[in-house]
């Protein structure tokens, strides 16, 4: 399980990462709190840590649960594709967001994989 710990851990820095970017867009394009609008490229970097603490709040606990019903290693393999997936999103939507479907899929696909496969480990093992 130390390796699931890794890669829920790698998940929550580059989440931090990505919230230090948005502070960054803030000072760099004079967007002063509140606002979460005001320049474009200020808007795309609040959008990327949006979007990945959206999805965040599905991966860690998909990923924790699917190592508890099946392999461990397979849920690390699937989490090293998510967070490749969130990096890709994130340089692909500060670009052009319209170019961004290589990384959501990336990411929305293996989080949806790990809560599938713990929705069929909690079946299988009631069975």
């Amino acid at each position: 399980m130390n390796l699931v710990d890794l890669i829920a851990l790698l998940a929550l820095l580059q989440f931090f990462y990505f919230s230090v970017l948005v502070g960054r867009a803030r000072g760099q394009y004079k967007v002063k709190a509140p606002a979460v609008t005001g320049h474009e490229m200020f808007e795309r970097a609040y959008r990327i840590q949006m979007n990945t603490l959206e999805l965040l709040v599905l991966f860690l606990p998909a990923l924790y649960l699917c190592a508890r019903y099946w392999p461990p290693v397979m849920a690390v393999v699937i989490g090293v594709i998510y967070l490749l997936g969130r990096f890709i999103y994130q340089r692909a939507y500060l670009a052009d967001p319209a170019s961004r479907s290589l990384g959501f899929g990336l990411s929305v696909g293996p989080a949806l994989l790990l809560l599938l496969g713990a929705l069929a480990g909690v079946i299988r093992s009631l069975f």
